[in-house]
């Protein structure tokens, strides 16, 4: 078989009537391959095998007629985008509403006219092929799409992970405190999403870029000098508004970097949220803005319990570490005050996940 030969149209003719079926292959030979099936059940072993291009359907057939033979040849996968023509010698009006609405193209009528079918062949062979194109260049554009949005993310994620490796440089205790948090947030999140209320919110992709985020809780540190941040004792009340400023300066930093990155700046949003309003607390007696209850962004409630957490159970240069037992105390005496009842509740049921990841990632690491 040349190239030519391989490349022309398959028509499948199905007629129970043997001289309309030699009639047929005779016409359609040269420009198509041509298969024949000489009633409904042979028609569907054929089409689903190797479906063809086109059907001409005969719907006057015993056992099982064309209507039938259409309808399961719509119902599969493999042959329901094969256009379907019927022959037919009804002429009734009622006839051609049952065939349009079962899946058929277009009707011939017999006895049939060779330029007709020829014509009608023609015509629905062409819709086909450009229904074809249009739905390869449609995949042809989504595999585009897919591409730019995953050359979009994995962008935004280096942003991330480049202004993380800044606050890390100025504050080495900070890198394992980084990673557990980000763990924490992370456990939490997909926890409270089973929760009715949470569902909608908390969706997959909206936890992911929680976790992504998280890290950038403390950005904005590196804003403060070094003989605070650095500062191996307690802070003076002066220092100590200097480094309260954090919060809000990171939220700015953040809030900057957005305004470069225009239309593609929405990703840090939730970053925006947990660096300026983790140190927010439930009754309102936090910094920067006071805020309370429901007012402060679920991304920052977490991220709340999930620092404080951390910090307790965490040696720094001004303080030894406490034991877990002093850290859950202090964590339920929070409750309802510094943190969101539901967070802790929430924290409460996963503690021992939360304390593999501390476990885990230890400064010692």
């Amino acid at each position: 078989m040349t190239t030519s030969e391989s490349e022309r149209p398959t028509i499948l003719v199905v007629d129970d009537t043997p001289v309309n079926l030699k009639l047929l292959s005779s016409l359609l030979k040269d420009p198509y391959h041509i298969k024949i099936a000489n009633n409904g059940l042979r028609a569907l072993e054929l089409a689903i095998a190797a479906p063809p291009d086109l059907i001409l359907l005969d719907i006057m057939m015993p056992q099982m007629d064309g209507y039938e033979v259409c309808r399961r040849l719509k119902a599969n996968e493999r042959t329901c985008k094969v256009p379907v023509i019927f022959l037919t010698a009804k002429l009734e009006i009622e006839d051609e509403e049952l065939g349009f609405s079962v899946g058929a193209v277009d009707f011939i009528h017999k006895p049939i006219s060779p330029p007709i079918v020829l014509a009608r062949i023609k015509t629905h062979l062409e819709i086909k092929a450009w229904q074809n194109f249009l739905l390869d260049q449609n995949a042809w554009l989504q595999e585009q799409v897919e591409q730019r949005l995953s050359e979009i993310t994995n962008l935004q994620y280096a942003s991330i992970c480049v202004m993380v490796s800044l606050a890390e440089f100025r504050d080495e205790t900070t890198g394992y405190h980084i990673r557990r948090t980000q763990n924490y947030v992370l456990i939490l999140a997909n926890e409270m999403s089973k929760l009715p209320h949470y569902s909608e919110l908390l969706t997959r992709s909206y936890i992911e870029q929680m976790s992504k985020s998280a890290p950038l809780h403390d950005i904005g540190k590196i804003a403060i000098p070094d003989e605070i941040l650095l500062k191996p004792g307690k802070h003076t009340p002066e220092e100590w508004a200097i480094m309260k400023t954090h919060a809000q300066r990171g939220y700015d930093m953040l809030k900057k970097a957005g305004t470069y990155m225009g239309e593609h700046a929405e990703f840090l949003v939730l970053a925006m949220e947990i660096a300026g309003c983790h140190h927010e607390k439930w009754d309102g007696t936090g910094y920067p803005n006071g805020l309370a209850g429901t007012e402060i962004p679920l991304s920052a409630r977490l991220m709340a319990i999930a620092d404080v957490f951390d910090a307790l159970l965490s040696r720094r240069p001004y303080k030894e570490p406490l034991s877990l037992e002093e850290t859950m105390a202090i964590i339920l005496e929070g409750r309802g005050t510094h943190f969101d009842p539901e967070v802790v509740d929430t924290f409460m049921a996963v503690k021992d996940k939360l304390l593999h990841v501390a476990a885990k990632w230890t400064d010692q690491h």
